[in-house]
């Protein structure tokens, strides 16, 4: 490995500019900055897929750089220490950076909200700027609406630095435009050839869940709707798929609840999530917050009728009644309603199933691969352009890491 810290006594690089001689038909140089999948969540799912579809597209030149990169050997430890982690992890990060960055036209930066906007975006758009880097931000937060109202005279500002703002839903358009921000619509999608649609005539009483144990997730209202279900359907299973800080109190409420057949799987790998569809028949999800959850159109794609709070971007989803079933957050009580007239009603739940099936279209990579083709072209059209300064040679800051 190469000495990160090592100063370079070679002969400084130019700055990077634009090839006045760039041919059309060349690929753009794309990077795509998010979480790895060892932070497992929404962001590195569609992360992880949009990456790998990219790679076959000849128009595209592809790479990936984590926002938690990991420490080779023994440095390696110190991100397991409380605190430390995130001090270690953004040195690297930053490090990373300052490295790469120049490489590449566009760089494609995913977005969260509060403390994760400033230590992931905010860092990686600053070092695109310093390079004089074409930027899309891939803003996906559920929050948007308070993170923006709360640190408006940070992240307003970081924002309108970048070139162009994609979000997953319509839902964030309207928040973000809300904020004098403008944004385009290019949804998530699932690669529905990983989950199987199987027809459930009639529906058993076996639910999964498998949003993250976050607060804003409330899966404990998902526990309390079962409760309920419980008393009508004694024999009903209800898989708990996730892990996150509450796990220890949402197994508590469980035993509190005195419910039977609960299984807590744990973390399930993105891979194998698939097969918990299959063994299931209707899908729960309660949270309190929320954007556009990939589970659901995964849920669609599996033959899962859906119930489901109706928090933030998830009526730009889920049609009621029509797609799935929608309730208030927090409305355990509804919540347990809906699934149990799903149980007793064959015909709507056939309704249901085969219009979310068909709603599918909409989240596949054939849908959304135009929009996110033509986002790139706009975006690096400004790199076939004439630079509007000269160069300035500038001493690499760091030495790349291999």
């Amino acid at each position: 490995m190469i000495n990160l810290f090592q100063r370079n006594t070679s002969k400084a690089p130019e700055f990077p500019t634009v090839d006045k001689s760039r041919k059309a038909a060349e690929p753009l140089r794309v990077l795509i900055v998010a979480p790895s999948l060892d932070i497992l969540g929404g962001q590195a799912i569609q992360a992880a897929r949009l990456l790998s579809r990219l790679r076959e597209e000849p128009s595209i030149e592809a790479a990936f750089l984590p926002v938690n990169p990991k420490w080779p050997g023994p440095l390696g430890r110190l991100q397991e220490i409380k605190y430390l982690r995130t001090v270690v992890t953004s040195l690297l990060y930053w490090a990373l950076l300052l490295a790469r960055v120049h490489r590449y036209d566009i760089i494609h930066i995913f977005s969260a909200s509060y403390l994760s906007f400033l230590l992931a975006p905010t860092p990686a758009i600053l070092v695109a700027k310093l390079y004089d880097k074409r930027i899309v931000l891939n803003y996906r937060s559920g929050e948007a609406a308070d993170h923006l109202r709360r640190w408006r005279r940070t992240a307003i500002p970081t924002i309108r630095l970048v070139d162009e703002i994609a979000v997953p839903s319509g839902y964030l358009v309207d928040v973000l435009a809300q904020f004098e921000l403008v944004s385009r619509p290019i949804s998530n999608f699932v690669d529905t050839d990983h989950f199987s649609f199987r027809e459930r005539n009639p529906l058993r009483p076996v639910f999964l869940s498998n949003r993250n144990f976050e607060p804003l997730y409330n899966v404990g209202c998902t526990l309390r709707a079962f409760a309920i279900i419980q008393r009508r359907w004694p024999d009903a299973k209800l898989i708990v798929a996730g892990d996150g800080s509450q796990r220890g109190e949402l197994e508590a409420l469980a035993n509190e609840l005195k419910l039977r057949n609960v299984e807590f799987t744990g973390r399930v790998a993105p891979e194998q999530m698939h097969a918990l569809y299959l063994v299931a028949d209707v899908y729960l999800n309660s949270p309190n917050i929320d954007n556009m959850p990939g589970s659901i159109i995964e849920a669609f794609a599996s033959g899962l009728p859906v119930v489901t709070t109706d928090a933030g971007g998830i009526p730009y989803i889920v049609d009621d009644k029509r797609s799935g079933l929608m309730v208030r957050c927090g409305d355990y009580e509804a919540m347990a309603e809906g699934a149990l007239r799903l149980l007793e009603d064959k015909a709507l739940a056939w309704k249901i199933t085969g219009r979310a099936r068909q709603e599918c279209k909409k989240y596949q990579w054939n849908a959304v691969k135009s929009e996110w083709l033509k986002l790139y072209s706009e975006t690096g059209r400004q790199l076939r352009q004439p630079p509007h300064r000269e160069a300035v040679g500038r001493e690499a800051p760091m030495t790349e890491l291999q």
